[in-house]
């Protein structure tokens, strides 16, 4: 009786308590990516799904011309908008890098806008990287005007980089320009869901609709319809409204 009793004693604890392999957590599984990422050149990026997360990673080249390539590549094309006096140092093809951003699956405003910095903000769809409305510390993008291509890009210390509306692929247009570091999406000047210029966007340039690539509404940014040096259109003059990921 006593041997039964202790049977039934240990049964009950390991019921209770279970074995070493039920206490480990399950895996996330991955998230689908999001249809936006179709528009994203295959040529330069890998995307993919890590749990909750998106893992972007590009090579930094654009698929477009430019005349920042070398004059042996079959991209390149002479200066129209620039001059080569004018031009910044360095071809694209001088760089051998790559990027890597990581955002969440599903991004959310934050509780508190937070500025951008120098170097890449956001990823375009091109393969390049986009930086914001400044060309340095305490310097103004005015005085970088005279050395950007026809697709309002240049080549700096690390990259080629947009800073205007890349006309390469978007003017005045609904074009999906790229992906910002806290995971919403960058769109032009016009909102697919009106098919016009937005007039309900917040200071960042966002808002919520349906875009070419949901048809529930979800937040994302545009390319402000509003004109700088009486001419360009700025990629991102403002904060982030989400919480930014660097970009590696």
């Amino acid at each position: 009786m006593k041997n039964l009793s202790l049977f039934f004693l240990s049964a009950f604890l390991f019921l209770a308590c279970g074995d070493d392999d039920t206490s480990t957590t399950d895996p996330i599984p991955d998230a689908e990516l999001h249809a936006a990422f179709s528009a994203f050149d295959s040529e330069s990026y890998t995307i993919y799904a890590d749990g909750d997360e998106f893992v972007i990673e590009t090579n930094g080249l654009p698929n477009h011309t430019s005349p920042y390539w070398s004059n042996t590549h079959p991209l390149f094309v002479e200066p129209t908008v620039t001059t080569y006096q004018a031009m910044a140092p360095g071809n694209i093809d001088n760089f051998n890098g790559s990027y890597t951003l990581r955002v969440d699956a599903s991004p959310s405003l934050a509780a508190g806008s937070s500025a951008t910095g120098l170097g890449p903000i956001g990823l375009a769809v091109s393969g390049a990287v986009i930086y914001n409305d400044q060309e340095g510390p305490n310097v103004p993008l005015d005085n970088a005007i005279p050395s950007l291509d026809y697709t309002a890009a240049h080549t700096g210390p690390q990259s080629y980089h947009y800073h205007l509306e890349p006309k390469a692929w978007s003017s005045d247009d609904e074009a999906l320009i790229g992906i910002m570091s806290d995971g919403f999406f960058l769109y032009g000047r016009k909102c697919n869901s009106t098919g016009t210029y937005p007039t309900d966007l917040d200071e960042s340039g966002g808002h919520f609709s349906t875009t070419q690539h949901t048809s529930s509404e979800e937040y994302h940014y545009h390319i402000q319809n509003e004109l700088y040096l009486n001419q360009y259109y700025i990629l991102f003059p403002g904060n982030y409204q989400g919480t930014p990921s660097a970009i590696q």
